[in-house]
């Protein structure tokens, strides 16, 4: 069973983020990056489905030198290959897809992996525009796998419940925390990492088809403000509610 799965490189989301000059992306210094946490549990499922089917895990990602950092947390979690789709360019969520799609058209994995979104952008669309591109079926935010005789049953979250649903591969899923738990490299893992080779590739130029105008911070809360200490001012309360804050 051959599997992929596309990870991306995204800021810690412990970090205090900044707005660049020109406003349209992010102010990289000091923001340290690690590998999607979504992307976690996506690694994790192929490494366990290689486990009990057999076959490869090829790690993908989208990006420029600094992505080989996350690519490498991929090697030393065990995946067997990584490659680098190197472009550093800005893209929207269609020309990312668009090139995940493309070399994964080269390769015909059985299984595609992605996490459910990438906690920088938050779109979580990715992973299904490259099921599109490639024709594939898809089940996405899916919270268990089973894979038996080329035939997938998923898990998935939907809105109050959980849905079943049966797909034949090969096939795209999105992986949803609760999926499994993402094992921690060992001390073997991490150094053979270092030393595996990272293939690079270069995709075709992106076509932009979203553009971002500008990024700004929410806007800093107002004071406080305290209108009694005991029921006296209840009255009071309910009047700036319902004048001021309008939410009544």
């Amino acid at each position: 069973m051959k599997l992929a799965v596309c990870i991306n490189h995204v800021p810690d989301t412990a970090a205090k983020i900044n707005i660049a000059a020109g406003s349209k992306n992010i102010d990289k210094t000091g923001v340290t990056f690690v590998l999607n946490p979504y992307d976690e549990f996506a690694v994790e499922e192929c490494l366990r489905l290689r486990e009990k089917n057999g076959g490869e895990v090829i790690a993908v990602s989208l990006g420029g030198d600094a992505n080989k950092e996350t690519l490498r947390k991929a090697l030393a979690m065990g995946v067997d290959k990584a490659v680098l789709l190197k472009d550093d360019s800005p893209r929207d969520s269609f020309s990312v897809a668009r090139a995940l799609a493309d070399y994964l058209k080269e390769i015909s994995p059985d299984v595609v992996f992605f996490g459910k979104q990438s906690v920088d952008s938050d779109g979580g669309v990715v992973g299904l525009m490259v099921a599109e591109m490639l024709g594939l079926p898809s089940v996405s935010v899916a919270v268990k796998l089973e894979i038996s005789s080329g035939i997938a049953v998923v898990e998935r979250e939907i809105e109050g419940g959980k849905e079943k649903i049966q797909t034949a591969l090969p096939a795209v899923f999105t992986a949803q925390k609760g999926l499994n738990e993402p094992r921690y490299p060992s001390l073997k893992g991490i150094m053979a990492a270092k030393s595996k080779p990272i293939e690079e590739k270069v995709p075709a130029a992106a076509q932009i088809k979203v553009e971002v105008v500008a990024l700004h911070k929410p806007s800093s809360k107002s004071a406080g403000k305290i209108v009694g200490t005991d029921i006296s001012a209840v009255p009071e309360l309910v009047r700036l509610l319902h004048e001021e804050a309008k939410v009544i």
